[in-house]
């Protein structure tokens, strides 16, 4: 379990924190947790990035790509500028 050690104090309009204690209510959190899990979610840690990077390669529809050989020349021919 983390420790929390920073205070923080924010202003919001009724609006913005009506939809925050709502959604708070809805899964059953603390306002200050569901602005924790929202922090998460918008500014992912390096390791977050890394996983919604791999989700994103592993559930991408397949490619058709061509034989071994012709996926060499391509890359030949990007490695020298020419493409």
């Amino acid at each position: 379990m983390c420790i929390l050690t920073r205070r923080l104090q924010i202003l919001l309009d009724d609006g913005q924190y009506a939809r925050l204690e709502a959604y708070a209510r809805e899964q059953g959190l603390s306002v200050g947790a569901a602005v924790r899990e929202a922090i998460d979610k918008a500014i992912p840690t390096d390791g977050g990035r890394r996983r919604a990077a791999a989700r994103e390669i592993l559930t991408a529809e397949p490619v058709e790509v061509g034989s071994v050989e012709e996926l060499k020349r391509e890359l030949d021919l990007i490695r020298s500028g020419a493409r």
